[in-house]
């Protein structure tokens, strides 16, 4: 199995999406994962970290903030590389979600519906890999 060196900021509200989430990224070869359950956590944990986050993985319905917000904070402060939003949301606002993050140029690499789509997921993962 792959070993892959990324950074992964795992924020997700609900403890079991939170753990079936790493449980799947590890599978997949992602080990260097930092779950946390809002977004105040994980506001706390990208400014005390010594260097930013190859990748968040946000949940768009966070209690505190929505997900595409703390994208555009993390962004704007340097503390993340990329995103991938999770939302249970319908598919047309998760297109929404996407061209809203183009407009603002931040580095979206897409969204997911859940429950996670583990092809889906590994096509948006696979592109977060350097050339």
């Amino acid at each position: 199995m792959p070993n892959y060196p990324l950074r992964i900021l795992l924020v997700e509200d609900h403890p079991f999406q939170l753990l079936a989430t790493q449980c799947l990224l590890r599978s997949f070869g992602f080990h260097q994962l930092t779950p946390v359950e809002n977004a105040e956590q994980a506001i706390r944990t990208m400014t005390q970290s010594e260097f930013p986050f190859d990748l968040m993985l946000c949940d768009q319905c966070l209690p505190d903030l929505p997900g595409l917000e703390l994208v555009e904070i993390a962004s704007r402060g340097q503390f993340i590389t990329r995103a991938i939003l999770l939302s249970g949301l319908p598919t047309t606002e998760l297109f929404k979600l996407t061209a809203q993050a183009a407009q603002r140029n931040l580095p979206l690499l897409g969204c997911l519906s859940k429950p996670l789509n583990k092809d889906e997921l590994e096509r948006l993962m696979s592109s977060t890999q350097p050339l």
